[in-house]
């Protein structure tokens, strides 16, 4: 499992509300300091690495997990700029 520094619920949101939220977040963050994004939301697997890629974050990994019959996904994000 990765390690977070900092988590992000975004549970029941969907596109393009998580992305939208973790980019007011990762503002808060240090360089260096990884987001955890919780996500119920599928396009988070195509979104948030794109996102990462026109922003220059890094995406470090990305969870998959099936709970109470729907899938969470979380999302680690390392910030590597101000």
């Amino acid at each position: 499992m990765i390690q977070s520094d900092v988590k992000l619920d975004t549970l029941g949101y969907f596109c393009p509300m998580p992305i939208i939220m973790t980019s007011k977040k990762i503002k808060e963050l240090i360089p260096g300091q990884v987001l955890e994004v919780l996500s119920d939301d599928e396009g988070i697997k195509k979104d948030m690495p794109a996102w990462c890629q026109t922003t220059g974050h890094e995406m470090v990994g990305l969870e998959e997990e099936a709970s109470d019959a729907r899938r969470i996904y979380r999302a680690f994000v390392k910030k590597t700029k101000q």
